[in-house]
């Protein structure tokens, strides 16, 4: 395996031309493709007939595997727009079931929309009764995540495209009736995940409450005592949720759209999602946040903490800071920020120790030059774990709320992904095992 000459590109009218160093061969014309915004891309669907090579990018860090109108990042200047409007505005002016919508319609909902996908997100929280039988089959102890996973992908036994003709096209109407149902359910079964590990009776959803409200209903509601509807920690938590909707091509959702184009059944094509989610170097920084807090301890501990940190050949990792997309702030980090102080404050929590360090730790971050100079800076995930253990919900059901937001953004994406119809994802591999060889005509016979 090696490098051979370097290819140069020279931008031409709308085309690229690749060509040897040495010019030892033809020219290879490529189209230019521009988006509303953000960088052009090199379309490089004609390489491999043209020059016999494929292009080389482990991660697709640099390749954008489709078309998309739905979020737009700009990690250099910190942006994220969804469908065009910023996620400040959006953050502070919508709920989460209008950012749902406007996810999958491209359109915030009027009145009349808005009324009725709230009723119809009503209609269909409540589980098939068979579902209870599903979490009998679980350990006690069993990861929330794979309880999630597990029941979601059995939601297909009940929902979707059965039948004998496997061949059968999702229709537009089954799609906006799967994606109903997926954001309508998801904190119903998250619901049950967390009370089915206390032990604790099964909660449904509850008319008249709002989808925030209803989560949090489902998971602290007894059935002596309903959860006591408090407005600001509503409010709070129905932000959290905008905050983690969609997110671009991140690995979870290229999961969903890549698992999405063999036509599976939505619920199980969604529960590929979170099983990508699942991992921790993806949906698990948060609880990875709060155990670096514990380890440090206290206020006096982050010194010592944060030269283990500069040495890098000790491993240890500052948590909830940097990000693979954004060079600037997070833009969802400040708001993250403020949404904590109002938690904290609201359950009398505002001098909480835990808070105390995190505000410590990240001032000393910003103002050291060995984080500055390689831009980390705090993402979404510094203060959500401490606002979710605030609001009572355990650092181990921390990414299953994660994977309820997701939800609206995956649906989207998956809708999108079908009405392109891009055919089935099928990346190459640089192969760099061995050449052809024979099995040994002695091996396998007996002596």
């Amino acid at each position: 395996m090696g490098i051979g000459e370097t290819a140069i590109g020279h931008k031409g009218a709308g085309q690229w031309v690749l060509c040897k160093a040495d010019d030892s061969a033809q020219p290879i014309h490529l189209d230019s493709m521009e988006g509303q915004i953000g960088p052009d891309v090199v379309d490089m669907r004609g390489l491999y007939k043209q020059a016999g090579v494929f292009s080389y990018d482990p991660g697709f860090a640099n390749t954008a595997a489709c078309q998309s109108a739905i979020t737009y990042i700009d990690g250099e200047e910190g942006i994220l727009l969804h469908r065009g409007y910023p996620i400040e505005q959006l953050c502070e002016k919508a709920s989460f079931t209008d950012v749902a919508w406007l996810l999958s319609h491209g359109e915030l909902p009027d009145a009349r929309q808005k009324v009725r996908f709230e009723q119809g997100l009503m209609a269909e929280a409540h589980l098939h009764e068979q579902i209870r039988n599903f979490f009998n089959g679980f350990r006690r102890d069993s990861h929330p995540m794979a309880m999630l996973c597990g029941t979601l992908a059995g939601l297909s036994s009940f929902y979707g495209n059965q039948g004998a003709d496997q061949r059968h096209r999702i229709t537009p109407e089954e799609r906006e009736m799967s994606t109903l149902r997926l954001v309508a359910k998801m904190p119903t079964l998250a619901a049950w995940v967390y009370r089915y590990s206390r032990g604790l009776p099964l909660i449904y959803p509850r008319p008249g409450l709002s989808y925030a409200e209803n989560c949090l209903h489902m998971l602290f509601s007894m059935p002596e005592a309903p959860w006591a509807v408090n407005p600001v920690l509503a409010r709070a938590f129905d932000r959290i949720l905008i905050l983690h909707a969609d997110h671009g091509q991140n690995v979870s959702t290229s999961t969903v759209r890549t698992v999405g184009s063999t036509g599976v059944n939505p619920f199980a094509c969604i529960a590929a999602g979170v099983a990508a989610l699942w991992g921790p170097a993806h949906g698990g920084a948060n609880e990875a946040v709060l155990d670096m807090l514990d380890e440090i301890g206290t206020v006096d501990g982050i010194p010592d903490f944060m030269n283990r940190v500069r040495n890098q050949k000790d491993g240890t990792r500052l948590m909830g800071f940097g990000h693979r997309v954004y060079k600037k702030l997070d833009p969802r980090a400040g708001l993250m920020r403020r949404i904590c102080h109002e938690v904290l404050a609201e359950l009398g929590m505002d001098h909480d120790p835990r808070l105390e360090l995190a505000l410590k730790l990240e001032e000393t971050a910003l103002n050291d030059e060995y984080f500055i100079s390689r831009r980390l800076y705090p993402n979404v995930d510094f203060y959500s774990g401490i606002i979710l253990r605030a609001m009572g919900i355990p650092s181990s059901m921390f990414t299953v709320f994660f994977a309820v937001a997701r939800t609206a953004g995956w649906v989207a994406q998956w809708k999108e992904m079908l009405e392109s119809r891009p055919g089935i994802s099928r990346p190459r591999a640089l192969y760099v095992g061995p050449t052809r060889r024979d099995v040994p005509p002695s091996y396998g016979v007996e002596g």
